[in-house]
């Protein structure tokens, strides 16, 4: 049976709040239940109300799938001042103690349009700067996962980690997430019309 209803072509982009205390990122902006989407594309809201391990796979797996073409995590930053977008994570076992993979790289670097989305941030009035040190939290523990866990080749999905200083109100959190989220989706493809939804 014919619905009459077109299939959603736009790419989507993971967005993930890693910590269950983080609440000033949502999503859903008004009483209508539909997620914020950046023009061009969809977001697809994931809980961070899981493990970290259990966050990691599930953001795996969606970007393997295909699901989604991107991923932007949301979390605090314990610097003060600024917005800050991480480039790095380092390969650490959450508690710290050990290499994470005693294989794997030392350190993976972030796939999103960092100097775009800084600037982006910083036109919107946001105090922004782009971060080489990893901070020791379940954040950088996650992007180390998803990072490492990618498929060698040259269309790597765009994955970035958006830190928030602790004095930022809400309004500028979302602010900065919608920010970061519509720059990584200037870069995205429609999905292919066999792929679409």
């Amino acid at each position: 049976m014919d619905t009459g209803l077109r299939p959603d072509r736009r790419p989507a982009i993971a967005i993930c709040a890693w910590d269950p205390t983080f609440t000033a990122w949502d999503p859903v902006e008004d009483l209508s239940g539909d997620p914020w989407n950046p023009v061009g594309a969809r977001t697809l809201a994931v809980s961070g109300n899981a493990s970290a391990d259990a966050v990691a796979a599930e953001l795996s797996a969606l970007l393997a799938s295909g699901e989604c073409g991107a991923l932007l995590l949301v979390g605090r930053t314990v610097h003060p001042g600024a917005f800050r977008l991480q480039m790095r994570a380092e390969n650490r076992c959450l508690d710290r103690s050990d290499r994470l993979d005693h294989t794997g790289p030392g350190i993976v670097r972030a796939t999103a349009p960092t100097a775009e989305i800084v600037r982006d941030l910083i036109a919107a009035g946001l105090n922004t700067v782009a971060a080489s040190d990893a901070e020791e939290d379940a954040g950088s523990y996650i992007l180390y996962r998803i990072l490492a866990d990618l498929p060698d080749g040259p269309a790597s999905p765009a994955i970035g980690l958006i830190r928030a200083p602790t004095d930022a109100p809400d309004v500028k959190v979302q602010a900065a997430v919608k920010t970061a989220a519509s720059a990584i989706a200037r870069h995205l493809a429609p999905l292919p019309r066999t792929s679409a939804a």
